[in-house]
């Protein structure tokens, strides 16, 4: 009789238990909103968009189904492949350019001790929170064949190679990625100090103490260290460069020629220009496509330890 009092809370407390634990509808119940909105305004734009990729459309008469005819023309189309191969010359000076120059800036900036740090963080920044149109807009006074570009130049002796940077077939394309390196240097370089912030002085002591220089302290503890801040920096500047279309549109209108069009613009410009609407879902969804492999590369090499 004993035995029976003792043994009866064991055999009903995992069936309270299970009363009264998380159901999975919970968790689902939490995440519905978010799923709800993230379904609504990406998921379902990106159907409709791999959608019209495959018809022939000028967005007002009937269209043609056409197959995988769009993606062949992205392959085979040399104005599209032109403007491919420009976001790869963009991604220089928008990515790589800006996280080296950033993480120059910050171990400079960080350990240095500086005076007056906050005020060098915000000039640094301030790029950040101009907005593109008034970058682009004043870029093109800086660029103009009177502008204070070629004032300089001339002012230093280079009056020669002075031009209207932007109307060059040559230079048009490596002075707009010029802009996107100011732009986006401020960016990568607050990331990064905020990682070298983090490395414990302990660090620097001990490797001073083995008679490390500076040189050899930024390879062997500051770059390792801030190794996830460079895969963020590159992930965001990478998206920057291939995405960029309000910088072009506001400085070059993909000119001279096509030699500064990116598939964004093409994109614009297929869709609301020439009325290739199918042609223009077909470049921004491969254009899509290879922001997320090329973000998964930086991010798998990020992580690899």
């Amino acid at each position: 009789m004993a035995d029976t009092l003792v043994a009866e809370p064991a055999t009903t407390a995992p069936a309270r238990r299970g009363r009264l634990g998380p159901s999975p509808w919970h968790a689902l119940a939490y995440v519905a909103p978010a799923l709800v909105v993230y379904a609504t305004f990406v998921l379902y734009p990106l159907g409709r968009a791999v959608h019209l990729s495959l018809f022939e459309w000028d967005g007002l008469t009937l269209a043609t189904f056409v197959g995988l005819g769009n993606y062949v023309e992205v392959l085979t189309d040399a104005d599209l492949r032109a403007a491919f191969g420009h976001t790869l010359v963009l991604i220089v000076f928008f990515a790589l350019l800006p996280t080296a120059i950033g993480l120059v800036l910050a171990a400079l900036l960080t350990r240095a001790r500086l005076r007056g740090l906050p005020f060098f963080r915000t000039v640094v920044f301030l790029p950040q929170v101009v907005a593109m149109v008034v970058v682009g807009v004043a870029w093109r006074q800086l660029y103009a064949p009177d502008g204070s570009v070629n004032d300089l130049l001339s002012l230093v002796g280079l009056g020669g190679v002075a031009r209207a940077w932007l109307g060059d077939p040559t230079f048009a394309l490596p002075a707009v990625g010029v802009i996107g390196t100011w732009v986006q240097t401020g960016l990568v370089t607050l990331l990064l100090m905020a990682g070298i912030s983090r490395i414990p002085d302990q660090l620097y002591e001990a490797a001073r103490l083995d008679g490390a220089g500076p040189v050899r302290e930024f390879f062997a503890i500051t770059l390792p260290s801030v190794r996830a801040e460079l895969a963020v920096a590159l992930t965001l500047t990478v998206i920057a460069a291939l995405k960029t279309f309000d910088l072009i549109y506001i400085t070059t209108g993909g000119g001279p020629g096509n030699r500064t069009s990116v598939p964004s613009y093409e994109v614009y410009n297929r869709a609301f220009r020439l009325g290739e609407v199918g042609s223009a879902a077909a470049v921004g969804v491969t254009l899509t496509v290879i922001i997320f492999v090329i973000n998964l590369a930086v991010a798998w090499i990020g992580e690899r330890r």
